[in-house]
């Protein structure tokens, strides 16, 4: 039993460091963080202006005893399903894109049979598509 313990915290700090070297190696497959910023952001508007004005969420769903509806209306605008409709597909939109490495800047691949390089360019589609969901698990918690 001693001896399983020993093992078990000798073992400890290499699952650190190999988590550490994870994490580490997550952040550094995109050099330019500005550059993906920009195009998540890009998209983001783009995702905001096709969006079709929406009505108040009615959350009035309760009776109180004299049968009026209890509850609130919630400005669409300003509500958490907007952030979630929007943010719902936004990595997997983020796939489309690759690095043009000349001027390092993210574009939206209109065909990826016209790149010379579709292995490289899918690489990189992953890299950003990566990064766009470890943006997002920090921007909403």
């Amino acid at each position: 039993m001693e001896k399983g313990r020993l093992r078990s915290m000798s073992m400890a700090p290499w699952l650190l460091l190999l988590v550490l070297v994870g994490i580490f190696a997550l952040s550094d497959a995109i050099d330019d963080k500005c550059a993906a910023c920009r195009a998540v952001a890009g998209e983001l508007e783009f995702g905001l202006a096709k969006e079709k004005p929406r009505n108040h969420l009615d959350m009035r769903h309760r009776l109180d005893s004299k049968g009026q509806r209890q509850g609130k209306l919630i400005d669409y605008r300003v509500s958490e399903l907007r952030v979630v409709e929007l943010l719902d597909d936004l990595c997997e939109k983020m796939q489309d894109y690759t690095l043009k490495e000349d001027t390092n800047e993210w574009y939206k691949v209109v065909s990826w049979e016209l790149l010379s390089n579709k292995q490289e360019a899918k690489a990189y589609a992953k890299d950003i598509s990566t990064y766009c969901g470890s943006f997002c698990k920090t921007v909403v918690p």
